[in-house]
């Protein structure tokens, strides 16, 4: 008797459940070392972390499970659209790792979980030195691992970036950075040289802990997260992860003379979280949820941060709140003031501080030197001269440290070709915003503190089909047209036009 593709699925699936076991077991021990794990403790984390993925490569590159992968790969028939979409994913992965041994798979984790580590010190003492080596290993271990697979590359940074977004090369990104350069350099200059003052003198003004883990909550719950399936915590570097949908994870970071950083690292955070929590059920029961890229989940977390959590309408909102959870250290601060500070631009040292319209050439930087570097085009101790030489071309600024400067990201200790998502992202989400205000006043319903209708209309549109479709095949069924990096440079020019009372 011959065996139906459902019944293979099955087998398959049962497969998945014990694989997944052991990456949510995996990614709870990561959450653990980001989080609350001591500084002694930091690197038997690491070495946890790595055997654990080593079992996990094992489970899925084991005989039984590639065999079924590959069958239902070749022949879908008899299976659901979620299901066919599922095979692709798992065999999309299967296809990047199947040369891969077990061995170089713990060695890889090995050295990115010490990388971690390494960093974290290294920051700690504004030391880069204390992270070179691990850094030049990971670049080291990446580019070995692209070039165990079948498929071929324009060069390793290519396959990093298609990794983060399927379908992005290097051509294509460095016509979308042109495009943003081509607009926001000279708007920034014209917001130096004419731009109106803005007050900002209140804004590092001290606020208890407390007080600012109050506001967090309170954002979160703002943006429509369901409280028993949420975990919020602090980290060096705030992230958001989940386990399922009944287990998403926010970290934040408190500054005590810096309120206004929380508002919005906690909104950012909070957009991943609301995809995390909103896509269909279906898909989770299906091992296909949690598949979007990069870029569509930055779009989300930028959108609440900025597009919405920035605009008039939502300071209006929330204006009352921040009086009260911070104990009245803003209460001779007006509702307008509060909202030019929050926009004010003002090119400096750190990415998740920088004003919303220097934010893309933070963005830039990190890609120039990582597609450089990757593509070994530099070595690994350029990178800190390389860095400040661009924040004073760039942005205008000295570097006074490397804690400040190329330390102050997580993200090279594991993978290479994420930081552009942001950018992506950016744009991504003016292009939804325009999309949303054809079907309500979404700023009218911001103001009144309706934000549900902000996140079932983007649970409806945006979060059903992230994780079915490619990047292109996602914004095209959202707006109707593939991305427009225009929607983004228009918004940007009005918003600061007007704030800046520019001619």
């Amino acid at each position: 008797m011959s065996v139906t593709n459902q019944e293979k699925l099955k087998k398959l699936y049962k497969k998945l459940d014990e694989i997944e076991a052991y990456s949510r077991c995996l990614g709870k021990v990561s959450f653990d070392q980001s989080c609350c794990a001591p500084e002694d403790g930091l690197d038997q984390a690491g070495e946890d972390m790595a055997l654990l993925s080593k079992h996990l490569h094992s489970l899925t590159h084991a005989k039984g499970y590639t065999e079924l992968l590959c069958q239902l790969h070749g022949d879908s028939e008899g299976l659901t659209e979620i299901q066919k979409k599922a095979v692709e994913h798992l065999y999309d992965d299967y296809r990047k790792t199947k040369n891969v041994t077990p061995r170089f798979s713990y060695e890889y984790n090995r050295t990115a979980n010490r990388a971690y580590a390494d960093w974290l010190r290294a920051k700690q003492a504004g030391d880069f030195s204390l992270f070179r080596d691990s850094l030049e290993t990971m670049i080291d271990f990446r580019r070995k691992e692209i070039a165990l697979r079948d498929e071929r590359y324009p060069s390793a940074y290519d396959a990093c970036l298609d990794d983060s977004e399927k379908g992005l090369t290097i051509p294509k990104l460095d016509a979308f950075f042109e495009a943003l350069k081509g607009r926001i350099v000279p708007l920034i200059r014209r917001i130096q040289a004419e731009g109106k003052p803005i007050r900002t003198d209140f804004l590092d003004r001290p606020v208890p802990v407390y007080r600012q883990e109050a506001m967090s909550r309170a954002l979160l719950e703002r943006e429509g997260l369901k409280k028993s399936s949420l975990v919020l915590m602090t980290t060096e570097h705030p992230f958001t992860t989940n386990f399922g949908p009944g287990d998403v994870r926010v970290t934040t970071h408190y500054y005590e003379e810096n309120f206004i950083s929380n508002i919005f690292s906690s909104l950012h955070e909070g957009g991943h979280a609301v995809f995390m929590q909103n896509e269909p059920r279906e898909l989770f029961e299906n091992h296909c949820s949690d598949r979007p890229t990069n870029a569509m989940h930055e779009s989300i977390s930028r959108f609440y941060e900025n597009l919405i959590g920035r605009s008039e309408a939502f300071i209006h909102y929330i204006y009352p709140e921040i009086r009260s959870l911070s104990g009245g250290v803003f209460d001779d601060v007006s509702e307008r003031e509060l909202y030019e500070a929050v926009n004010r631009v003002h090119p400096g040292l750190i990415r998740t501080e920088a004003d919303e319209l220097s934010y893309c050439l933070h963005v830039l930087i990190r890609y120039e030197l990582e597609k450089a570097f990757v593509n070994g085009e530099i070595t690994v101790d350029q990178i800190p001269a390389l860095w400040n030489a661009k924040y004073k071309e760039y942005l205008g600024v000295e570097v006074p440290n490397d804690a400040e400067g190329c330390l102050q990201d997580v993200h090279w200790t594991s993978d290479y070709g994420y930081f552009p998502s942001y950018a992506l992202g950016s744009a991504y989400g003016a292009q939804i915003l325009r999309a949303m205000e054809r079907d309500f006043d979404v700023f009218a319903a911001v103001r009144a503190g309706e934000l549900y209708r902000v996140t079932d209309w983007l649970t409806e549109r945006v979060f059903s089909i992230a994780s079915l479709s490619t990047p292109d095949q996602w914004i095209r069924a959202i707006s109707g047209e593939s991305l427009n990096v225009n929607y983004f440079l228009d918004y940007l020019e009005e918003k600061f036009t007007a704030l800046y009372e520019l001619n």
